[in-house]
C-alpha cells in the first residue's frame, strides 16, 4: 500500500473517531469524570500520605519481606493450581451443550459475587475440624485451617473463576473449524487440544493467568478466615496491612508501602493485559 493510501485510511480513521466522539450528549462527560475521581482519588491520597523517605527501609523490614515472600510463593503456586484445574474446565465449558455450560459457568461464576469472608466461612465447612471432609482428614492426622497450605487452596478458591471465565472466552472466540479439521485428517483428541486448541487460546490462558495471579495476591477475607493471620505461616501481604492499621505486627508506613506495593502489582498486570490485547490477530 501506498504512502498516500495509508495516510488517507489513518484521516479516515480519525474522522471516525471525531464522529464517535460526538455522537453521545455531551453532559455525559460530568458523571464520567466524577467516576474516574472515585476511583482515581482514593489512591492519589494514598500516594500523597507515604512518606517516600520512609519506603526502602519499610519496604525491607523483615515483617515486610516476610509477608511479601509468603503472598508471591501461595500465589505463584496457586496460579499453578488453577492453570492445572482452570484450562480442563473451561475447555469443558466452552464444548458443552448450552445448559451443562450454563450450570458449570454459574457454578464457576459464584466466588466472584460471594462475599470472601463466605467464601472462608464454606472452607471451613468443608475442611475445618468438623467440616464435611475435615473429620476424615483429621483421623487420618491431616489438619488444613490456619497452616500455609490452606492459604493457597483460599487463593485458588477466589482466583480459579477469572481464569476459567479468561480462558473459556478465548475458546469461543476461536470456535472449532481448525480442530473439526485436523480430527477430520485423523488427529487424535490429545493431539487436537496439543497441538491446534492450546496454541489458539495461549493469548487467553497467558491472560487469565496474569489475572489469576493478581487476585490470587490480593485475597484477604477468605484466607483471613480459613487460614489465619499468624506471622510466617498465613500472614500475606493483604493481612499484613491490616494487622498495621489495627496496631500489631508491622508499622503504618510499613503497611502504606505495601499497598503501594499491590498497586504497582495491578497497574503491571493492566500493562500486560493491553499489550496483550494489542498484539493478538484482529
Amino acid at each position: 500500500m501506498a504512502s498516500s493510501d495509508v495516510a488517507a485510511v489513518a484521516g479516515d480513521t480519525r474522522r471516525d473517531d471525531l464522529g464517535a466522539a460526538r455522537r453521545f450528549p455531551l453532559w455525559l462527560y460530568v458523571p464520567a469524570a466524577v467516576a474516574v475521581a472515585v476511583l482515581v482519588l482514593p489512591l492519589v491520597a494514598l500516594l500523597v500520605r507515604l512518606d517516600w523517605t520512609q519506603v526502602p527501609a519499610a519496604v525491607a523490614s523483615p515483617a515486610a519481606l516476610q509477608a511479601l515472600t509468603l503472598s508471591l510463593v501461595t500465589a505463584a503456586i496457586a496460579t499453578a493450581v488453577c492453570v492445572v484445574l482452570g484450562v480442563p474446565l473451561a475447555m469443558v465449558i466452552a464444548r458443552s451443550s448450552r445448559g451443562i455450560a450454563a450450570v458449570l459457568r454459574t457454578l464457576t461464576t459464584l466466588p466472584l459475587v460471594l462475599p470472601p469472608l463466605v467464601g472462608g466461612i464454606a472452607l471451613l465447612a468443608l475442611l475445618g475440624r468438623s467440616g464435611l471432609l475435615g473429620e476424615t482428614l483429621g483421623v487420618l492426622g491431616v489438619r488444613i485451617p490456619f497452616t500455609t497450605t490452606a492459604v493457597v487452596i483460599a487463593q485458588t478458591f477466589v482466583a480459579l473463576p477469572f481464569l476459567v471465565i479468561t480462558v473459556e472466552g478465548s475458546l469461543r472466540t476461536a470456535g472449532t473449524r481448525y480442530e473439526t479439521v485436523a480430527a477430520g485428517l485423523g488427529a487424535r483428541r490429545f493431539t487436537v487440544f496439543r497441538r491446534i486448541t492450546l496454541p489458539l487460546v495461549a493469548p487467553g490462558v497467558l491472560a487469565g493467568t496474569v489475572l489469576c495471579f493478581a487476585r490470587a495476591l490480593g485475597e484477604f477475607g477468605a484466607t483471613a478466615l480459613f487460614a489465619g493471620n499468624s506471622a510466617g505461616t498465613t500472614r500475606t501481604m493483604p493481612l499484613a496491612i491490616y494487622t498495621a492499621f489495627n496496631g500489631a505486627g508491622v508499622s503504618e508506613d510499613i503497611a502504606i508501602a505495601l499497598s503501594l506495593m499491590l498497586i504497582l502489582v495491578a497497574i503491571a498486570v493492566l500493562v500486560l493485559m493491553r499489550s496483550w490485547r494489542e498484539d493478538a490477530p484482529r
